[in-house]
């Protein structure tokens, strides 16, 4: 998947009028607010307003987005799931056919392979003929805040470096890394202090091929067939047996206050999974057993399945499962069978212009016994978060989309439950004005507060193909039962994203917050050179 984008474009070069191509491309988050998520693709004409954006997770693609406005390089979006979008987070599109409407539509095989829908088909080097690809992106951002507030000003500047490189000098040998550092203007000395305070290493790692069937990992890398494990610092070695993969890894746990290497904490484990294909649909299957370590101590135990599958039509279904299997409690060591983490999620398409999606979440607590030994009985004291979600996203004509998401979710010691509902109306090409427009509302009652936000916002092409801009208001009131005061916001957001050159970015957003007594203001530039 890292080279869809290439493969896109290979894709167009062979392609000829009449036939049908699969296009699956891949973009990143290039910023997120509390309402949108914005994503940044080298060309959105192949998506359009309602399209869902997906994320992988632990080898699938899972929905996590709906695109409400585009421009010519970037979409807004709204998010699906209850996940944190950070920036340079991937996103990928669903598989399209794209058929020349010039001409009668003539099914024919296309030079480069289809990617499947709601699954992930991992790139293989051909064994007889490596061929060497290299591609990253170096980028540099600005996060700025001003406020009259007792806090004052600060600027947290932010250099990430990204690379894969497959096949190197045409060999069996890859590599893969990605590298942030960020630091404060007022807090250098932290920095100076332990490097790792600052310089963050997501992925470093070399890959060796054996065959197009096993290939061993060394070094940093996260595994998406155990991706609630996290970087593994290690060896990652796969086997594959046609549908049915094997694999095992051995290493240590990044250190959980600053993300450095640390040896005390071993783990290792295996997983098995499954894959199947028809012309209807695929599903997908893994099991996963892990052994976590602190300082030789057990800190955990725990079983991981997970399940995906499209095999019924117009139906999407994922599922995940996460048990531990350890406990230590007052010293003593037992096994046990206690569920941490249950996801569930059905997504329907009713017909073309209509699809509906439900999805239910159970989560506890994960518990290192040793890392957290100190607060473990509270920990065990507390509930399961539990939750759902459900969404409906209608288009009713050709430029008109419209959408409503409600969410519930609940713990047994809460004063009350958290309840949220979404609407919003989006209209692409408005008359007279040629820009995308979209209006939404927010009602939220949480166990210590309430409140409504509604939000209007406006996209448009200003050069095509070089540069688009938005412009957001949003008005927010929050009232909060402990004190019975409230909290009303007016809030304002530009954002501008100019394409200098095929390969290379700028990104500007500027928000404005407004208060009674307080005002705040939030700069955010980012310029980006992909190769």
């Amino acid at each position: 998947m890292k080279y869809l984008i290439l493969t896109v474009v290979l894709i167009s070069c062979f392609s000829v009028s009449g036939q049908t191509v699969g296009e699956n491309d891949e973009g990143t988050v290039s910023y997120a607010t509390s309402q949108n998520v914005y994503v940044k693709f080298l060309s959105t004409k192949n998506i359009t307003a309602g399209d869902t954006l997906y994320l992988r997770q632990a080898g699938v693609l899972v929905p996590a987005l709906v695109v409400t406005n585009l421009s010519s390089i970037s979409a807004v979006c709204q998010p699906i799931v209850d996940f944190k979008f950070t920036t340079y987070e991937k996103i990928y599109t669903k598989s399209k056919v794209v058929v020349a409407l010039d001409e009668p539509v003539e099914m024919a095989p296309t030079p480069m392979p289809i990617y499947e829908v709601d699954t992930v088909v991992q790139e293989k080097a051909d064994p007889k003929k490596p061929k060497q690809k290299i591609s990253g992106r170096i980028g540099i951002s600005s996060y700025a805040n001003f406020s009259n507030t007792p806090g004052g000003n600060s600027q947290r500047m932010r250099y990430t470096f990204s690379m894969n490189a497959r096949n190197i000098s045409n060999s069996r040998l890859s590599a893969e890394t990605y590298l942030s550092f960020v630091h404060r203007s007022d807090h250098w000395d932290d920095v100076q202090k332990d490097v790792f305070n600052g310089l963050k290493i997501y992925a470093l790692a070399l890959n060796y091929q054996f065959s197009d069937k096993v290939q061993l990992w060394l070094g940093r890398k996260i595994n998406s067939k155990l991706s609630s494990v996290g970087a593994i610092d290690g060896l990652q070695y796969e086997m594959k047996f046609n549908a049915v993969t094997v694999g095992f890894v051995a290493g240590s746990r990044p250190d959980y206050t600053n993300y450095s290497f640390n040896a005390s904490l071993l783990q290792f484990g295996g997983y098995l999974s499954h894959e199947y294909k028809t012309d209807k649909g695929n599903m997908q299957s893994s099991f996963a057993i892990m052994e976590q370590k602190n300082g030789g101590n057990t800190d955990r135990r725990f079983a991981y399945f997970q399940h995906s599958n499209t095999l019924l039509k117009n139906v999407y279904l994922f599922g995940s499962v996460e048990v531990d299997l350890y406990k230590k409690v007052n010293e003593v060591q037992s096994s046990t069978f206690n569920l941490s983490n249950l996801y569930l999620s059905v997504r329907y398409r009713v017909v073309k212009q209509l699809s509906l999606s439900l999805s239910y979440s159970n989560r506890q607590n994960v518990i290192y016994y040793e890392t957290y030994k100190d607060i473990v009985d509270r920990l065990l004291d507390t509930d399961a978060m539990q939750g759902y979600l459900f969404q409906v996203n209608y288009r009713p004509g050709k430029n008109i989309f419209m959408g409503v998401k409600t969410g519930y979710r609940f713990r047994k010691q809460d004063p009350r439950p958290t309840k949220n509902l979404y609407g919003y109306i989006t209209m692409n090409r408005v008359p007279g004005l040629n820009v995308s427009a979209t209006v939404s509302a927010t009602l939220l009652e949480t166990a210590y507060m309430s409140g409504k936000i509604y939000s209007v916002g406006i996209n448009r092409e200003l050069v095509p193909g070089k540069l688009d801009g938005g412009l957001n208001y949003r008005f927010v009131d929050y009232k909060f039962l402990s004190s019975e005061t409230s909290l009303v916001q007016n809030m304002a957001e530009l954002n501008l994203t100019w394409r200098i050159l095929k390969k290379t970015y700028c990104s500007f957003n500027f928000e404005g917050t407004f208060e009674k007594d307080y005002k705040y203001q939030r700069l955010y530039i980012n310029l980006t050179q992909r190769f």
